[in-house]
C-alpha cells in the first residue's frame, strides 16, 4: 500500500523525541548530582534550585553545542585551507527577522527575492545560519560546477531534503542518494535512450483536443487560462506516457475568467482528474513550504501531516494502476527483460525491474512532476513571452510555416532543424528556469572554489548545504552580458553564444548538471516544440487579457521600475518546487485563415 494511505506517527514527534534525548542528559545529571550529594554527603539542596538548574542546564547546552560546532567549523575549515564564506547575519535572537523576511517576500514578492537578497553584495556566496541551520547560498556557476559534477560524490539531497519530501515523494529519484538513486537511475535510462514515434503519436492526440477546446472558447469571445489547459494537456501526456492510462484532464470543462458572466453563478463539479491535479499540486505546495522554513515545519505540522489527505487522492488514482501492472508483469514471460519495446509505457519497463509497490509508487510519481509541471511552466511562459513580444511570436511562426507549413505534423528531423524555436525555448528556460531553486548538502568536509578566485577555496562542514539558484544565476550581467536582464532569444544564435556560453555551459543549468541531469531533457524538448509548432500552425496572433488576469494576481506596482524582465511583467511569477503564474495567464487568440 502507498504510505500516505498508511498510519504514521505525527510529523512533530521525531522533533519532541529528538528535544527530548538531547535535554535529558544534563537533566539526569543535575537530579543525579543533588540525590548523590543527599545520600553520600547528607548535603540537601532545595527543590526549588534543583528544578532551576534542571532548567537551566538546557538553554546551556544548546549554546554549548552551538559554541562548540562554530569553534570546531573555523578549526576545521583552517585545518584545509579554506576560509568561510561571509555571513547575512539577522538582528534578532536566532536570525529570526532575517526567517520573517524571507519567508514574507517568499510569499508576496519576486523569485530571489528575501533569502536571496544580498547575494549580489556578497559576490555570489554567503552563508545564512537562521536557527542555527547552516546554509551556503550562491549563484556562481563555478561552484555549481563542483557541487553538481566535478566533486559530485561529495554532495547529495541529504537527510533534511528527504524527510522534507519524503510524504510526496518517498523513496523516488529525486529524492534519494547512493545507491538507491543509482539504482532508480539505471531503471529509468534504457527507457530515454532514444526517441518514440509513439510519443508523437500521443502528443497529437491530445493537442488536437487541446486545441480543439481553445477555439471553442476564443469563438465565443473568452479568454481561457493557458496555464490551466497546458497543465491538462501535459498532464494527460504524463499519465498516458507512464502509465498507458490517461486522467482525461482535457475533456472536463475550462474555467472562466473570474470576470467573464458565464462565471458568475456557475459551479464546476470537479472531475477525477481534477481532483487528482488539485491533489498533486496541494501536495507539492506543502512540500516546498517546508523547504522554505527548514527543520521548523516540522513545529507547523506537529500533530498532523499536511500532505496527508492530498495525498490520499493522488493514491486513489495511482494504486489501481500499479497493482495492475504488477500483475500481468508477473503473468507475463518476460520479466526481467530490460530492452524498452517501442509501444510500451514507462510503468511496463520499470516492473521489468521491480514489482515492490512502494518503489513503483514512488518513482512513477517522481517522473510524473518532472513530465508534467516542469513542461506546463515552460509553455505557459513561453506563451507568456510570446504575448509580450509579437516580434518574436511573428518570426517564429514564419519558420514554423517555412520549414513544416499549416498543417503538417513535426517529426523528429523537422524540430531538430527549427533553430528558432530552439532559441526561444533555451531563451523562455534562461529567463524562467524550471526549478528555480534547489539544494545539495555536504556528505563530508569539503571545500568549493572562493568566487574571488585570488582567495583560499570556502570550507563547507559535513552535513552542510549548499543552496543554489539557476533563477538568479541565468540573470547574471556577468555570465549572460549587460542585456542578461532581457528576453532576446538572439543571445542563443549569434555571437553571444560562443561569448558567454560555449566557454563557460555551466552558466545555463534548466535541466541541471553532472551524473544527475535529466534523463527526460530530449523528450520535454520534443513536447514543448510539438506544442508550441501545433499552437502556431493553427493561431496567428495572441495576447495577454490583463482584465482576465484576477485582482491579486497583478504585479505590484514597485516592479514597474525595475531593469529587465521584471519591470516588464505583466503577472506574477510564483514557485513551489516549479515555478508558475500566480492567478493563471490569461490569453486571447486569433485563428489562422485557412488556405486551399
Amino acid at each position: 500500500m502507498p504510505k500516505s494511505l498508511v498510519s504514521r506517527l505525527p510529523p512533530g514527534l521525531p522533533l519532541i523525541l529528538q528535544a527530548l534525548s538531547i535535554n535529558a542528559l544534563p537533566v539526569a545529571v543535575i537530579i543525579t548530582a543533588s540525590r548523590f550529594l543527599y545520600i553520600h554527603n547528607n548535603v540537601k539542596i532545595p527543590t526549588t534550585l534543583v528544578v532551576l538548574a534542571a532548567l537551566v542546564s538546557i538553554p546551556a547546552v544548546y549554546a554549548a553545542r552551538i559554541i562548540y560546532r562554530s569553534w570546531s567549523i573555523k578549526r576545521r575549515a583552517a585545518r584545509m585551507g579554506a576560509v568561510l564564506p561571509p555571513v547575512w547575519k539577522g538582528k534578532s535572537f536566532g536570525s529570526l527577522d532575517v526567517l520573517k523576511y524571507g519567508l514574507e517576500l517568499v510569499r508576496k514578492g519576486y523569485p530571489g527575492d528575501g533569502f536571496w537578497d544580498r547575494i549580489d553584495e556578497f559576490g555570489g556566496l554567503h552563508s545564512m545560519n537562521v536557527l542555527w541551520d547552516l546554509v551556503h547560498i550562491t549563484t556562481d556557476a563555478h561552484i555549481l560546477k563542483t557541487v553538481l559534477a566535478t566533486d559530485f560524490q561529495s554532495f547529495e539531497k541529504g537527510d533534511m531534503f528527504r524527510d522534507t519530501m519524503n510524504s510526496v515523494l518517498g523513496v523516488g529519484v529525486f529524492n534519494a542518494d547512493g545507491e538507491l538513486w543509482k539504482f532508480h537511475r539505471s531503471m529509468t535510462r534504457p527507457y530515454f535512450s532514444r526517441d518514440r514515434i509513439s510519443h508523437f503519436e500521443m502528443f497529437d492526440r491530445h493537442a488536437d483536443l487541446a486545441l480543439k477546446k481553445m477555439k471553442e472558447r476564443f469563438r465565443g469571445g473568452h479568454a481561457i487560462d493557458f496555464q490551466d489547459l497546458i497543465s491538462r494537456f501535459t498532464m494527460d501526456s504524463a499519465t498516458e506516457f507512464l502509465f498507458g492510462s490517461c486522467v482525461h484532464s482535457l475533456k472536463s470543462d475550462l474555467p472562466y475568467a473570474y470576470n467573464d458572466p458565464l462565471a458568475l453563478g456557475i459551479v464546476r463539479s470537479q472531475s477525477a482528474a481534477d481532483r487528482f491535479s488539485a491533489a498533486f499540486a496541494a501536495a507539492q505546495e506543502v512540500i516546498a513550504m517546508r523547504s522554505r522554513i527548514g527543520w521548523t515545519w516540522r513545529l507547523m505540522e506537529l500533530w498532523t501531516d499536511a500532505s496527508k489527505e492530498h495525498m490520499k487522492v493522488v493514491d486513489e488514482y495511482l494504486q489501481p494502476i500499479l497493482e495492475d501492472a504488477i500483475r500481468k508483469n508477473r503473468n507475463s514471460t518476460g520479466k526481467g527483460q530490460a530492452e524498452a519495446d517501442e509501444n510500451e509505457t514507462l510503468l511496463d519497463h520499470l516492473v521489468k525491474y521491480t514489482d515492490e509497490f512502494n518503489v513503483l509508487h514512488d518513482e512513477t510519481l517522481n517522473i510524473m512532476i518532472a513530465g508534467r509541471d516542469t513542461t506546463a511552466a515552460t509553455l505557459t511562459f513561453a506563451i507568456y513571452l510570446l504575448c509580450l513580444y509579437p516580434e518574436v511570436f511573428k518570426r517564429l511562426r514564419a519558420e514554423i510555416l517555412e520549414k513544416i507549413g499549416p498543417t503538417q505534423m513535426p517529426n523528429f528531423d523537422d524540430i531538430r532543424t527549427m533553430k528558432y524555436l530552439r532559441a526561444v525555448i533555451n531563451e523562455t528556460l534562461r529567463l524562467y528556469p524550471i526549478v528555480p531553486f534547489n539544494i545539495r548538502v555536504a556528505t563530508r568536509d569539503t571545500t568549493i572554489p572562493n568566487p574571488d578566485p585570488t582567495k583560499p577555496p570556502i570550507f563547507v562542514p559535513a552535513k552542510v548545504g549548499v543552496a543554489y539558484s539557476v533563477f538568479l544565476m541565468h540573470r547574471r550581467k556577468d555570465y549572460w552580458g549587460p542585456d542578461a536582464l532581457y528576453f532576446d532569444p538572439d543571445r542563443f544564435l549569434d555571437e553571444r553564444l560562443n561569448k558567454y556560453f560555449t566557454g563557460n555551459p555551466f552558466i545555463f543549468l534548466p535541466f541541471n548538471a553532472g551524473p544527475r541531469i535529466c534523463l527526460g531533457q530530449q523528450f520535454a524538448y520534443n513536447e514543448m516544440s510539438f506544442f508550441l509548432i501545433r499552437l502556431l500552425q493553427n493561431f496567428s496572433h495572441m495576447e495577454l487579457d490583463l482584465n482576465a488576469q484576477p485582482p491579486d494576481a497583478r504585479p505590484p506596482p514597485e516592479w514597474a521600475g525595475a531593469e529587465g524582465q521584471r519591470g516588464a511583467e505583466k503577472i506574477v511569477p510564483r514557485m513551489h518546487l516549479t515555478l508558475y503564474v500566480h492567478g493563471g495567464l490569461w490569453v486571447k487568440m486569433t485563428e489562422a485563415e485557412r488556405t486551399a
